[in-house]
């Protein structure tokens, strides 16, 4: 039952991805076509933000499919890594367009260029509908999916893009000032860099098998030793598959284990935010004389 369960919500949470990205990359297109005919780079670089929600939605979705395929004898932990390494490029990519967005805002702030306020007011604003609609549409699998959560917030600061982007086609239109545009442009692609920046380093961790984020190592491995019968914790490695899945090995040094030994081990990898824990009992003198086994 908890199995058809969670095959009901995945493909509950693909259908809603699905809708989501349909209507934000159409309007991607439509986004990036006005922003060359207006000249205006506000709407130019959220349409770079839009894209950042595009590849995002994808990237979820397409983890849904191919995170449902089983283990086999070439990839015993399954494809669930496909997640991390589809968001380490991204997050380079993006990276690349918050770059190329501050460096042409510098240009246009140096030498300025005139701004069709309408079609850049009129495409904002249809841009903020989009982004209502699929906020409200991926609000619901938010909730108790961390995938569905990343693309739901990735929404929502496009959507506080496009206000900016309204913001900033108003003031040009009443004040003349077309200095706003790149200034607001630039606003969006430094908003954009610190996140992307976040997800690259989250993704890094993960590829080099880093201690997940929320991990205290070192309190991991003093309550281990802390429990009955365990004389010393060595080898303890702590790493993630993906994201919101960790896993641990360890070595355990015990004369006798006592009853419940691994239930204890369990417990406290739980605690942990770890739901895969395997570990290896030894007795004191298992590695006595043996200089190349040695660990931090």
């Amino acid at each position: 039952m908890s199995e058809h369960g969670h095959s009901h919500g995945e493909n509950a949470n693909a259908r809603q991805l699905g809708i989501a990205l349909t209507l934000t990359g159409t309007f991607l297109v439509v986004e990036v076509i006005y922003g060359f005919l207006s000249g205006s780079l506000a709407l130019l670089s959220d349409a770079g933000h839009m894209l950042t929600d595009v590849m995002a939605l994808a990237l979820s979705l397409f983890a849904i499919r191919i995170g449902q395929r089983a283990a086999d004898r070439k990839r015993t932990f399954g494809y669930r890594r496909t997640e991390i390494l589809a968001a380490a490029v991204n997050a380079g990519v993006l990276f690349a367009i918050g770059l190329y967005i501050l460096f042409e805002a510098y240009g246009r702030l140096r030498e300025p260029v005139d701004v069709e306020t309408t079609p850049m007011l009129i495409v904002a604003v249809l841009g903020l509908l989009v982004n209502v609609v699929s906020a409200r549409i991926l609000v619901g699998g938010s909730q108790n999916s961390l995938n569905m959560k990343s693309a739901y917030l990735e929404v929502m600061g496009d959507l506080l893009g496009s206000v900016a982007v309204i913001a900033g086609a108003l003031i040009i239109r009443f004040t003349g000032l077309t200095w706003v545009d790149p200034v607001l442009g630039a606003l969006i692609g430094l908003w954009v860099l610190p996140r992307t920046w976040t997800l690259l380093k989250a993704s890094v961790n993960v590829l080099m098998e880093g201690v997940p984020e929320g991990v205290d190592l070192d309190t991991l491995r003093a309550e281990l030793t802390a429990l009955p019968g365990v004389e010393d914790v060595h080898d303890l490695h702590v790493w993630s598959i993906t994201s919101g899945e960790n896993s641990l090995t360890a070595h355990l040094t015990v004369k006798q284990a006592p009853p419940g030994l691994l239930a204890s081990v369990q417990a406290v990898a739980a605690r942990h935010g770890i739901d895969h824990a395997t570990v290896q009992l030894e007795v004191p003198s298992a590695h006595a004389g043996e200089k190349g086994h040695l660990h931090p």
